[in-house]
């Protein structure tokens, strides 16, 4: 094109770009597919096997030990060199089958969450998803979409579309077709739809003139990396790689300086500080990450919950609040229609057509209730054949009404009639007449109140209520939201939406795994409280949408930690109110599914949509349910926590076993005339300690941590790698005075009762911290076990065999020596279990 498409009218793009009104032809479409890329920002990344191998090599850890074993290389010490790579290898390749098997699940997950557009192709409507949508495709957008790629509008009802993302306006902004000059900015560009941009209201014909980085969104990502925010488990897990770097820079410089002051050889020495390094280091946490999320991931798909972003599990077993609306989660969420009433509340034939006029002839936004009348209409044998559509009004959520205009088919050029139909209170506001005993009365103060009463006994019901109001319009050639004034109520609508039979011992489960449930709403008080009630929540403890407004500032937080229902309220205050939440100290749920929930999604600490959701709704949330269901979200909830607690328990003890034995190391340095271990022991005695460890993602998890929200927080993990860390030293200590004082033993023996102890109090610490209950009555998983007694057998027996005895420079020590190295492992072990209980029971009392 030799002038951009938004300054052309849609004739000349359409013939620019080859296209036609009724759309590509699949071949075409796949052609440009193939010719300009896919739809998407960057290229879909997919599990590379190579480029995950070589990702284990880029660890900082890794490539110090690399240069470790170099250094030994280029002085000839091939034993330390080959047992340095060995490890290296050894971690790496561990590292890399568990996340291969992570990632490929994850693909798996993307796939099924990919979202999609409507088009149209070989002349009729096909879903395709957003990274197949082509350029000379018409894409059919209506409310809730989000817009797949930028294009021109072809065609438009009321389409408001709101670009905040682009533009930073916070407003919908309407579109219509038409040109603009080719100066326009972006945000005046009235005549065109941009990829990232969600539909507010209305309907649309778009049709695609720039696809994936050629989107104006596409020219932004390329300057501005667009990152998720990061989530509290992320920041945890960085504050604690601070903390550890601290730690490790202290010891390690200790250890080196001191070394060199008493003469010792400065490459022993080197290998030797760089082990303890590595030693104290969790250099397995990325990939007991990855598993432990993708393992997670998994699971919660079984039970219908599938995961967008794998943080999200992490941050799903740290929610201790959850809002969610009621309808189709709490209650059964197919609305069936109790009845078409005028304003005495008696059923009325002619408030039934005209409601069904309404709902048949409508085209944006696909709800329940609209479904349920046109059921209802259609039942009852009505028909819309004798009225012909003009216009429509969409529905949006500031006027909550949707008004259609008709007339009648064999009299076209009579007057038109306009229907309403909408949240009570917002079609009442535009009367000024009801009609009363057939005839049109003036909506006084005492027919007000009348019809409020009305209201407000349908919903102590527990029953959904609209409002229809007409008026007749003179002709003109469009009609706008001017045009709803001056009506005339006609009656009510009502629906039963009963609650789910297990909806009430649903919530009594999760309040009982010590989560609170709110109800955020835009029904009426009384229904609100009606549904309350009948979950088992106070109905009483109610805020509205005016009193949220009239809560200022920090106010709202403390108040709506006491409310269990807020009714009448709009997206701001949907998403005012989880900010509120947090403020109060809590970690927050958000269950949402419609466009107005977007907002809210985005705040809460985890966004929980469903898989029927609109797609801004789905695009906004990180967990996506199968199906409607509070008992889904239960299962999800437990495996979140589940997955949780095994990253925090590798965390707790990888780093409290390691730093009280590089501490002990750190501490024998000076006093000992010889190394405590050889630099390769260190690392083997890591490396083995690790092999069970690397099960942790898929060990068993005691109830009691699954029944509660488990928080991150690093003062915990900072007192838990003190506390046990220097009892395991106070042990190490104890057995370097029985080696050196008692049995006298030279270096070699030293080291190897040292070795021996050092890898079977670690593995005793992992089977006794592993759980917060006494260990006998908590049985780990199946791998932890088998793992844990393959590498006890393994240290027992190393010291026998030539080929380990040879390659770790060990002494195979007496029986007796080594009887007595197990009895101090066991009263390790009684000390660490009896520790256990007082810190727990102080780490509760603290909270």
């Amino acid at each position: 094109m030799d002038s951009p498409y938004w300054s052309q009218d849609a004739a000349s793009v359409m013939r620019a770009l080859e296209a036609r009104p009724e759309g590509l032809s699949s071949a075409e479409a796949e052609a440009r597919l193939a010719r300009d890329g896919a739809n998407a920002l960057q290229e879909q990344e997919k599990t590379d096997a190579l480029q995950l191998l070589l990702r284990q090599f880029a660890s900082p850890l890794v490539l110090i030990l690399v240069i470790g074993s170099s250094i030994a290389l280029l002085l000839r010490e091939w034993t330390e060199a080959g047992v340095i790579l060995a490890i290296v290898l050894g971690s790496t390749v561990l590292g890399f089958a568990q996340e291969y098997r992570a990632s490929k699940a994850v693909d798996a997950l993307r796939k099924r969450l990919a979202l999609s557009a409507r088009v149209l192709r070989d002349g009729a409507e096909r879903d395709v998803p957003f990274a197949g949508v082509v350029r000379g495709d018409i894409v059919l957008l209506s409310a809730g979409d989000l817009i797949p790629a930028d294009g021109v509008i072809l065609e438009a009802a009321d389409f408001l579309v709101t670009e905040a993302s682009l533009t930073g306006e916070t407003f919908p902004v309407e579109k219509k077709p038409g040109a603009c000059a080719p100066q326009t900015p972006l945000a005046q560009r009235g005549n065109c739809a941009f990829a990232g941009a969600s539909v507010r209201s209305g309907a649309a014909k778009v049709l695609i003139c720039a696809t994936g980085k050629q989107t104006v969104l596409g020219g932004v990502a390329a300057h501005l990396r667009m990152r998720d925010p990061e989530t509290e488990f992320s920041k945890g897990l960085r504050r604690f790689g601070y903390l550890l770097l601290r730690v490790m820079i202290v010891l390690v410089v200790f250890v080196l300086i001191i070394n060199q002051v008493l003469g010792r050889p400065f490459l022993e020495s080197l290998l030797f500080s760089v082990a303890l390094a590595v030693g104290l280091s969790p250099e397995l946490l990325p990939a007991i990450v990855s598993v432990t999320l993708s393992a997670g991931a998994r699971e919660m798909a079984k039970e219908g919950v599938l995961v967008r972003r794998l943080e999200a599990i992490e941050n799903l077993g740290e929610i201790d609040v959850l809002c969610t609306d009621k309808t189709g989660t709490l209650t059964r969420g197919v609305a069936a229609l109790e009845g078409a009433l005028d304003v005495d509340g008696a059923l009325s034939p002619d408030v039934m057509q005209l409601a069904y006029l309404n709902a048949a002839f409508e085209t944006g936004i696909e709800n329940p209730l609209d479904a349920a009348l046109v059921a209802a209409g259609q039942a009852k044998g009505l028909v819309a054949d004798d009225w012909a559509k003009v216009d429509e009004i969409p529905y949006d959520f500031e006027r909550k009404r949707l008004t259609i205009v008709v007339e009648k088919a064999a009299a076209p050029g009579g007057d038109r009639l306009i229907v309403a139909k909408g949240a009570f209170d917002n079609v009442i506001d535009v009367c000024t007449e009801a009609k009363i005993d057939g005839a049109a009365a003036p909506l006084d103060e005492a027919v007000r109140a009348k019809l409020n009463g009305a209201y407000r006994a349908f919903g102590e019901r527990g029953l959904r209520v609209l409002g229809v109001a007409t008026r007749i319009a003179a002709r003109k050639a469009d009609y706008t939201r001017d045009d709803e004034s001056a009506m005339c109520f006609i009656g009510f609508l009502t629906f039963a939406d009963p609650p789910k039979p297990d909806a009430r011992d649903t919530i009594a489960a999760l309040r009982a795994k010590g989560l609170k449930i709110k109800i955020i709403t835009g029904d009426n008080r009384h229904v609100a409280a009606h549904v309350a009630e009948a979950m088992g929540l106070d109905p009483k403890a109610l805020l509205t949408g005016e009193d949220v407004d009239a809560l200022k500032g920090v106010a709202l937080a403390p108040i709506a930690n006491k409310t269990d229902v807020f009714a009448e309220v709009e997206p701001q205050h949907k998403e005012r109110i989880v900010k509120a939440l947090q403020q109060a100290g809590h970690a927050v749920g958000y269950l949402g599914d419609g466009i107005n929930d977007a907002p809210a999604l985005h705040a809460a600490d985890v966004g929980v949509s469903v898989d029927q959701a609109v797609d801004v709704a789905r695009a906004a949330a990180d967990v996506i349910l199968l199906k409607q269901d509070l008992g889904v979200l239960k299962r999800g909830l437990e495996s979140g926590r589940k997955a949780f607690a095994n990253t925090l328990k590798y965390i707790c003890i990888t780093t409290g076993s390691s730093f009280g034995n590089m501490v002990s190391m750190a501490l024998a340095t000076p006093l000992l005339p010889f190394l405590p271990l050889t630099a390769t022991q260190v690392l083997v005695t890591n490396f083995l300690s690790d092999l069970p460890l690397m099960a942790v993602a898929g060990d068993n998890v005691d109830q009691a941590q699954t029944d509660a929200p488990q928080r991150w927080r690093v003062r915990d993990i900072q007192s838990f790698m003190l506390v046990f860390g220097l009892l395991s030293s106070v042990f190490d200590l104890a057995t370097f005075f029985v080696l050196v004082r008692v049995v006298h033993a030279d270096a070699e023996l030293f080291q190897t009762v040292w070795f021996v102890v050092s890898v079977l109090t670690e593995i005793a610490a992992l089977l006794i911290l592993r759980t917060r209950l006494p260990a006998w009555t908590s049985a780990p998983g199946r791998w932890v076990a088998w793992l844990s007694l393959l590498v006890v057998a393994v240290t027992l027996a190393a010291p026998y065999l030539s080929p380990l005895k040879a390659l770790l420079e060990l002494q195979a020590p007496s029986l007796s020596l080594l009887t007595i190295g197990c009895v101090i492992v066991l009263a390790y072990a009684a000390s660490t279990e009896a520790a256990k209980v007082v810190f727990y029971r102080r780490a509760s009392a603290k909270r």
